[in-house]
């Protein structure tokens, strides 16, 4: 999935934030609403001008962006 077609970042746009192109939808905002199990199908008809490859983007954006993350054990 190439993601940087669907997401980008505009200082004058949401204070920079990762949105999906063309829109003042949220990456992380997507991201918040399917860890609360809301569906794809959910998240397309409570925002029509997304579509489920803009979607999956914001998963590939998530992931690409975590995948270079430091983990710590819980020391307890």
């Amino acid at each position: 999935m190439n993601w940087r077609k669907h997401i980008t970042s505009d200082p004058e746009i949401m204070l920079g934030k990762a949105v999906i192109a063309g829109t003042r939808i949220p990456v992380d905002m997507i991201l918040e609403k399917m860890s609360y199990g809301e569906s794809i199908e959910e998240l397309i008809k409570e925002y029509p001008h997304l579509n489920q490859e803009q979607i999956y983007a914001a998963l590939a954006y998530a992931a690409r962006f975590i995948q270079g993350e430091i983990t710590y054990e819980n020391a307890s």
